[in-house]
């Protein structure tokens, strides 16, 4: 099939408060081309407005009418993507009009993993036909629902885009890609048949937290501050005896599940310290539940720029830890470059979640399109 050019969105449930928005030219197996990236920022009324939908949101729980501030924010943020694809089409020198499809993931304000008896729930904020009316070209969004309503877990989604990256340099189960974004999600492949994806557990969304809490910051910058604490190992253990640690695959989380409360009772340095640890800690127990243990992880994910994060890996997992750029990928760029292929996968009916990665029953064509 001939490759198209497709614009990708993201915006993680950490709140960094930036739009990641990656143009490629794909044909939804491998990218053909690599257009331009960039980070657009938020306007700070959109990033408060977030901040209090994910509040509510957690108190609302699926029960009952959607709290009145998601419909303002999901037109708010709508625009504001909108624009964001708009200025990186013409970064290129490009025009709408040669853009065959854009891949709108929307902001996770809630998720809800399925249960023995109950199926997950799932809610991204993002008007695809509005954003369509906006660009005037295929809009792709929504890509979780129909998975979770299937019984899987709507979870991880980047597996497919992972699998072509690894592809690209010749992995065959040695290698796995790990993303530390609010959650760390690892994808990985035997280079053949073999696709497998999972959460493994907290990555950035406890930490910043834990800062913005203890009047810190909105982040550990360059993990200085767990870089000067020492782990609480009691504690770490501790931590490493939840069950979804040792749970089978598939599995999600929603970036609530592990909060900063794990390190209550700790002075700042090594409760930031001790947070760093359980992320890569978990990720060590992640990689015993597949097939082969992989010995190289590649991360990506704004996770792989705090050095206490990315040592504690190596320390942790027993794996050497690569950046993605040390590929040639853009480590940013990667979950956006992702949702562009898989809205060009929706486009052409192709499956973009599967039963190793999601639960779902069966190979997956997901998300809705607005045209």
């Amino acid at each position: 099939m001939a490759s198209i050019w497709s614009v990708g969105l993201m915006t993680g449930t950490v709140l960094d408060g930036n739009i990641d928005v990656a143009l490629i030219r794909t044909d939804g197996e491998s990218v053909a081309e690599f257009g331009p990236y960039t980070l657009a920022p938020y306007p700070n009324e959109i990033n408060e407005m977030l901040s209090q939908a994910l509040a509510e949101a957690r108190d609302w729980n699926f029960d009952g009418p959607e709290p009145a501030i998601f419909a303002k924010v999901e037109a708010l943020l709508t625009d504001a993507q909108s624009q964001a694809v708009k200025a990186l089409v013409e970064s290129a020198g490009m025009k709408m009009s040669q853009i065959g499809a854009v891949g709108f993931h929307g902001q996770t304000v809630l998720h809800r993993a399925p249960q023995p008896g109950r199926i997950g729930r799932t809610r991204q904020l993002g008007d695809g036909p509005r954003m369509q009316n906006h660009l005037g070209v295929p809009v792709v969004y929504d890509f979780r629902t129909a998975d979770i309503e299937a019984g899987g877990q709507g979870a991880p989604l980047s597996a497919i885009y992972h699998a072509a990256l690894l592809r690209g340099i010749e992995a065959n189960g040695d290698v796995a890609i790990l993303n530390l974004g609010g959650v760390a999600n690892i994808s990985w492949t035997d280079g053949a048949d073999q696709l497998i994806a999972f959460d493994t557990g907290p990555a950035n969304a406890p930490t910043n937290d834990f800062m913005k809490a203890r009047g810190l910051g909105v982040m550990d910058e360059d993990g200085a501050l767990a870089l000067s604490g020492k782990v609480d190992e009691q504690r770490l253990s501790k931590l490493l005896d939840h069950p979804y640690l040792d749970a089978a695959f598939p599995k999600s989380l929603d970036r609530f599940d592990f909060g900063p409360e794990m390190v209550d009772g700790l002075c700042n340095a090594d409760g930031a310290a001790t947070l760093a640890a359980f992320t890569a800690a978990a990720v060590g127990k992640a990689l015993d539940l597949l097939p082969q243990r992989p010995s190289r992880l590649v991360v990506c994910g704004g996770g792989r720029k705090n050095p206490a994060m990315m040592k504690a890996l190596g320390q942790r997992t027993g794996c050497t830890v690569e950046f993605a750029e040390d590929h040639g990928w853009r480590g940013d760029a990667v979950e956006a470059e992702c949702f562009a292929l898989l809205a060009v996968r929706t486009l052409r009916g192709m499956p973009i979640s599967f039963p190793t990665t999601t639960g779902a029953p069966r190979p997956m064509v997901g998300g809705r399109i607005a045209k």
